[in-house]
C-alpha cells in the first residue's frame, strides 16, 4: 500500500491538486505495478513563512527576488 505525501506551498487550486493526485497514481501504477485503489497520497500546504528556502523564509525569499 504506497503512501505518498506531498508537501507544497499554499495556493494551488483544487484542480491542479485533483491534476497532482491522478499523476502521482497513475506513475506508481505504471512503474510498480500498484492498483489505484491501494494508493493513499496526503498533499499538505505550509505557509510560505512557514517553508524556507535559500537560507530565508520562503515569503521573504519570493520578496528579495521581486527586487531585482
Amino acid at each position: 500500500m504506497p503512501y505518498v505525501n506531498v508537501q507544497i506551498t499554499k495556493g494551488a487550486s483544487r484542480d491542479q491538486k485533483r491534476r497532482i493526485v491522478e499523476e502521482i497514481t497513475q506513475s506508481l501504477v505504471t512503474n510498480l505495478n500498484k492498483s489505484p485503489e491501494h494508493i493513499h497520497i496526503v498533499l499538505q500546504e505550509v505557509n510560505e513563512e512557514d517553508w524556507g528556502f535559500a537560507g530565508m523564509l520562503t515569503d521573504e525569499w519570493k520578496a528579495s527576488i521581486s527586487k531585482k
